[in-house]
């Protein structure tokens, strides 16, 4: 699948009591990322909500400065649900800093029922996606 990118600033705001990275912050970061994932490729900004965030993960600490490039893609669709795979770099180092998936579902604008969002995954372009489907599998509700 397509990947959706957004790149963010490590400020002072930014950092917790050790002088890196927040986790809510980092958080936030994540899931807007991946929800630019979800809406894209629903088109529509107001038809795609939040609904869990999986396995977040801090892997390398992210000190103030530091630029981090968040990729997104989707890595499941069910009839009304998408899975999406977020990671984020440091630009500076090149080192993974951060990686989660999120939950979003599918809604009706204004009535919040479920929409039926007819993404279909491609075809996986390597064995990277690939492994990422896989690990998408545990939080599909069956």
């Amino acid at each position: 699948m397509k990947k959706y990118e957004s790149i963010r600033l490590v400020k002072s705001e930014d950092l917790n009591h050790h002088g890196t990275l927040f986790a809510a912050r980092g958080a936030a970061w994540l899931v807007e990322a991946a929800f630019t994932a979800a809406a894209c490729a629903q088109g529509n900004t107001s038809q795609v909500v939040c609904r869990n965030l999986h396995d977040m993960a801090f892997t390398h600490p992210v000190k103030p400065g530091d630029i981090l490039n968040f990729t997104g893609r989707i890595v499941y669709t069910g009839k009304t649900s998408l899975v999406v795979h977020v990671k984020a770099v440091s630009v500076m180092t090149g080192e993974q800093a951060i990686e989660g998936f999120a939950t979003f579902v599918t809604v009706q604008e204004g009535i919040g029922g479920k929409l039926i969002h007819g993404i279909v995954l491609d075809k996986a372009e390597d064995e990277e996606e690939l492994s990422l489907r896989e690990r998408a599998l545990k939080y599909v509700k069956k």
